[in-house]
C-alpha cells in the first residue's frame, strides 16, 4: 500500500526540449514509488494529447497549458501526493505563478547546453525548427528564460541519470519532503 507523503509537493522539471527532463522524472518516479510513496507523473507530451489537445505553442497557449497543469498539481499536492512534472515551461512568470499556487513547489532546472539537446533530438525537432518548419520552438524561435533560483540544478551533460536522481532525492530528504 502506498504511503502518503507528509505533505504533497510539486517537483517541476524545466529545461530545453531533449535536456533529459522526462528520462530523469520517469526514473525518479519509479524510485519513489518503490519506496512506497504516492507519486503522480505529469508529462508534457502526454498532457498535450489529452488535457491540452486544443492548444498550440503560441505564448498564450503555452501559458494556458501550464495554468491547467498547475491546477491539477495543486489538487494533487494539497492532498498529500508527490507530483513530478516535466514541461519546458519556458517563461519565468508562469513558473512563478505555479510556485505560488501549489503546495511545496520545487523547481528543478535541467541545465543542458542547447548543442547537447540538439544532439539528443531523435525526432529532428531542432532541425525542423531551424528550417522554420516548426514555429515557436523553445531555444530556436522562442526564448527560454532560465530559472533564477531553482531549488535543484541538474547538469545532464555532466551527470549520470543515477546522479541526477540521487541529487533530487537528497534535496527532497533534506527539505523534509520525504
Amino acid at each position: 500500500m502506498n504511503e502518503r507523503i507528509k505533505e504533497g509537493f510539486v517537483l517541476w522539471f524545466t529545461g530545453y526540449p531533449c535536456s533529459g527532463k522526462t528520462t530523469i522524472a520517469d526514473s525518479l518516479a519509479v524510485m519513489l514509488r518503490n519506496r512506497g510513496k504516492s507519486i503522480e507523473r505529469l508529462d508534457g507530451d502526454i498532457v498535450r494529447k489529452s488535457l491540452s489537445k486544443d492548444l498550440g505553442f503560441s505564448r498564450e497557449d503555452r501559458v494556458e497549458n501550464i495554468r491547467r497543469i498547475a491546477f491539477i498539481s495543486k489538487l494533487l499536492s494539497r492532498n498529500g501526493i508527490g507530483v513530478i512534472t516535466t514541461f519546458v515551461s519556458p517563461y519565468r512568470f508562469i513558473r512563478d505563478m505555479v510556485r505560488k499556487d501549489t503546495t511545496n513547489f520545487i523547481e528543478v532546472f535541467v541545465d543542458c547546453p542547447l548543442e547537447e539537446c540538439r544532439k539528443r533530438d531523435v525526432k529532428g525537432m531542432y532541425l525542423l525548427a531551424e528550417k522554420g518548419e516548426i514555429k515557436n520552438f523553445t531555444g530556436i524561435s522562442d526564448p527560454y528564460e532560465k530559472p533564477e533560483r531553482p531549488e535543484v540544478i541538474l547538469h545532464t551533460d555532466k551527470e549520470t541519470l543515477q546522479e541526477s536522481c540521487e541529487k533530487t532525492i537528497a534535496y527532497l530528504k533534506g527539505n523534509g519532503n520525504l
